[in-house]
């Protein structure tokens, strides 16, 4: 296998502009010699963060990017919240920079005081936190990543990169039972939401990419925003509307693992000026979707918050047809996250004529579930996750749809393993690339979970779960077991599991109908550029 049958060249990502692609001298799109290893659930990445945080000398460095921050989510109990430890960082003289979404109006259920409201702490301690509003109208920014760096003791640095925001709702563990400081969402989920989410702790050179994506952004000659209101908000709440000038980057940390980092984001054609990094947008997390999706066999496994879009799904569709053995396992919220009389037609409508696609295209080869707590309420699946044949993975902040992939600001992390996983089926795709051990052990650790299933407890027993036709039906068998109990009243034992089969609910031609332009126009806008709308790419 060569990084480049499954990563993108620099050509490839089609954006010349961004020094991403010209950090190291060979001229790679990638680093390798990292290790990647993931974080399920927001109470495994807070208290990491916090201990990484804590850790932090003067003249240290740390840079984080949100899409929503509440100052007073806890990490890991009374004393660890969010705002007060970054600002204890900054007092320390950690050099603490923050690049948040200025978000909407507040009218319109976004964060926009939240958002201030943390800004006042971080600055409170002498950080510097930045509201930013470059973005197409509609759109926001997404981007959810932390680096932490260290001049002199380079062994510890390290960036997390993933969905899990530094925000209410996000502080759950596998058991599910909710943050104890949410935020509503729809009402089936109860007044503490179970939250199912992920993201990426990454040491080795990759922090130096990741780093640079922050430094593109807060280097941006462009004015934080371009409305004359926003401006007028941010004189009468005196904000920071200058970035300061940062240290110098650092030298990249020296190897770490085995893993190759492919570093993928999504930057919209701005109209009128874009983005001196990305003039004319960047979207590298769909061309690596689209070239990865190619060499899909065997098994596409995801986990996605909205699984929307025909003009996106249509990949996963071609690679189901184009490969009769293909199947793929998607889990997804099993109720949108806003249950409004004009809001839910709007979240389901592109998701309907998503899965109506992918299972036209693949039958009984499509499987989509949500999932549940072992109490029976749903689970809102957050987690922005794609492996394909155990071999090429992604985590990051995008969603399958047309706005993570186009119109909003998006980070995610595409991570091929140089050694090969010794368990059957040792090339699941059939095309000599061999399964990963990193690919494998992420779908595995998450297919547990869902299957209350623990790891075999010899090394290198056989596990059917590896098997791809073994992991689909054993969902399947796990869902309809579960599905069963439910329909009988629960009566009796509770199956093992928390997957439920996903029946998308019926929605009238007149509603269809109505929701549709909603869709298009709010809730699945198009980023790109007119020439590329045309052609019907990326």
């Amino acid at each position: 296998m060569e990084p480049t049958d499954w990563l993108l060249t620099g050509e490839e990502r089609g954006n010349p502009a961004t020094r991403l692609d010209r950090r190291r001298q060979d001229g790679t799109a990638w680093s390798a010699g990292n290790d990647v290893r993931p974080l399920v659930h927001g109470a495994t990445y807070f208290a990491e963060l916090l201990a990484g945080i804590r850790a932090l000398r003067a003249g240290d460095l740390l840079l984080f990017t949100d899409w929503r921050g509440d100052p007073d989510e806890r990490l890991a109990g009374p004393g660890t919240e969010v705002g007060a430890v970054l600002r204890g960082a900054a007092e320390r003289g950690v050099v603490v920079k923050g690049l948040v979404w200025h978000s909407h109006l507040d009218s319109f259920r976004f964060s926009e005081e939240e958002n201030r409201h943390l800004g006042k702490e971080v600055r409170a301690g002498g950080g510097e936190y930045l509201l930013d509003m470059r973005v197409r109208p509609g759109g926001s920014h997404h981007q959810k990543c932390v680096v932490l760096r260290h001049p002199g003791r380079p062994e510890l640095d390290v960036a997390y990169v993933g969905g899990i925001d530094l925000s209410r709702n996000r502080n759950d563990d596998i058991d599910h039972h909710g943050d104890e400081r949410s935020e509503p969402i729809a009402e089936a989920y109860g007044p503490h939401p179970p939250w199912h989410d992920i993201q990426l702790a990454i040491r080795g050179p990759a922090v130096g990419d990741i780093e640079t994506v922050f430094r593109e952004r807060w280097t941006d000659p462009a004015p934080l925003t371009r409305s004359p209101l926003s401006r007028l908000r941010e004189r009468l709440h005196r904000e920071d509307t200058q970035a300061d000038p940062l240290p110098a980057q650092q030298p990249d940390p020296t190897p770490q693992g085995s893993h190759v980092v492919q570093v993928l984001r999504t930057y919209p054609n701005r109209i009128l000026r874009g983005y001196d990094f990305a003039p004319d947008g960047e979207r590298s997390i769909a061309r690596a979707y689209l070239k990865a999706l190619g060499r899909a066999r065997a098994l596409i496994y995801l986990e996605d918050q909205y699984l929307w879009s025909p003009d996106v799904v249509k990949y996963f569709a071609r690679a189901l047809r184009a490969n009769p053995r293909l199947r793929l396992i998607a889990v997804i919220p099993s109720v949108p996250e806003q249950d409004g009389a004009l809001t839910l037609p709007m979240n389901l409508i592109g998701r309907i004529t998503a899965l109506e696609a992918l299972s036209q295209a693949g039958g009984d080869r499509v499987a989509v579930y949500g999932v549940e707590n072992h109490a029976g309420t749903p689970v809102y699946v957050h987690a922005k996750v794609c492996v394909i044949d155990d071999v090429w993975a992604a985590v990051g902040s995008d969603n399958v749809n047309l706005r993570s992939w186009t119109h909003d600001s998006e980070l995610s992390c595409a991570v091929l393993d140089e050694t090969e996983d010794g368990r059957e089926p040792h090339d699941p795709g059939g095309l000599g690339d061999g399964a990963r051990r990193y690919a494998r052990d992420l779908r595995l650790m998450l297919s547990r979970e869902h299957l209350d299933q623990e790891e075999p407890r010899t090394p290198h027993a056989p596990d059917p779960l590896c098997d791809p036709v073994g992991a689909f039906d054993s969902f399947a068998a796990a869902a309809a077991a579960l599905d069963s109990w439910h329909e009988r009243g629960r009566d009796g034992a509770r199956p093992p599991g928390r997957l439920r089969t996903y029946r998308a609910p019926e929605l009238s031609r007149l509603r269809r109908l109505l929701a549709k332009p909603l869709y298009r126009v709010i809730v699945d806008p198009d980023g790109r550029p007119l020439l590329l709308r045309l052609r019907k790419t990326f």
